[in-house]
């Protein structure tokens, strides 16, 4: 009796599965032998840059920039994957009239990668940093994810913050992300090839950096693209990015944000017009919920206001500290 088609398929099938599986097991041999081969020979890590300043908040040093000697006090906080070199283009325009500062958040740029990098370590970071700088009621202006940090050491410490200004962040755990789904496929030795990969990658540095910034932006030059570059690769960036992966963005929830309302401090909120990380509604419900005024929308703006329209920030910036 002959066999029938199923019957006679089944063999076959079972030997393409087989050669499929076996394929698919030499590919990732080879993947694995390259991932493991490439990160030996780029194991070594990036020096800090010369003439860095750093001061002693709690339980790590940290790095920050000053521009200005007098006047009212201002402290800028950056967002997730950015340092106080973000706000180069910011800190010049307002040093004038102010003494502005800009710090580089735990987990970030080149503060010592020490605990884990949460919103709480942040906070405490940021107010320590006031305490050692002996800044009093500064203006905190914060961008991105900085909003969140800002937000609850404002909350926190109240009677040490003399205004607020949100730059393209609404401070949500649920706004700009939550916890990366990369974590889950972020295993080694993979995670840390396509991290270095992409970080050596002067295209995809610019390629990310044009999206968010638009084309206001100066475009990058070599020097610039070390700066975004080098804070990936120093001592410790690569544990603290995937502990940031894990945590996922810092935020609050809605009802701890709209406790700022009761803050009697001058407030403002200020987004790029077509900054594609929040929604269109996202700005004015910001303002409402820290009780601000009307939101300032930057035309054309981007997420990368600080650097695409520096002289509209700073503008709006120190309107906050009454100058």
């Amino acid at each position: 009796m002959p066999d029938a088609p199923g019957r006679r398929l089944r063999p076959s099938l079972r030997r393409w599965l087989r050669r499929i599986g076996l394929a698919m097991l030499a590919l990732l041999l080879v993947v694995t032998a390259f991932s493991l081969g490439y990160n030996a020979l780029t194991a070594k890590r990036a020096s800090l840059p010369a003439g860095l300043s750093f001061v002693a908040t709690g339980d790590t040093q940290t790095r920050y920039r000053q521009w200005g000697t007098g006047g009212p006090a201002v402290v800028l906080v950056h967002g997730a994957a950015e340092s106080a070199d973000t706000w180069a283009r910011v800190g010049p325009l307002l040093s004038t009239g102010h003494r502005v500062f800009a710090l580089d958040l735990v987990g970030w740029g080149y503060t010592r990668r020490v605990g884990r990098p949460d919103l709480d370590h942040q906070v405490r970071q940021l107010l320590a940093f006031l305490d050692a700088l002996g800044l009093d009621r500064p203006v905190l202006a914060a961008h991105s994810s900085g909003a969140a940090v800002a937000a609850e050491a404002t909350l926190r410490a109240p009677g040490r913050v003399g205004g607020l200004l949100f730059l393209d962040g609404d401070a949500l755990a649920t706004g700009a992300g939550q916890r990366s789904p990369a974590r889950l496929l972020a295993v080694d030795p993979y995670r840390t090839t396509v991290l270095r990969l992409a970080v050596r990658s002067d295209t995809v540095i610019r390629s990310v950096y044009e999206r968010q910034c638009g084309p206001r932006c100066p475009p990058l030059r070599a020097a610039d693209i070390d700066t975004w570059r080098r804070p990936f690769q120093v001592p410790g960036a690569e544990a603290a990015l995937w502990q940031q992966l894990d945590l996922g963005v810092p935020g609050l929830s809605i009802a701890r944000l709209r406790g700022l309302a009761a803050v009697a401090i001058p407030k403002r909120v200020v987004f790029g017009a077509v900054d594609d990380v929040f929604s269109a509604d996202t700005p004015a419900q910001t303002a409402a919920r820290i009780g601000a005024p009307a939101p300032t929308l930057i035309p054309a703006g981007r997420h990368l206001t600080m650097i695409s329209d520096p002289g509209r920030v700073a503008a709006a910036i120190a309107a906050l500290t009454g100058t």
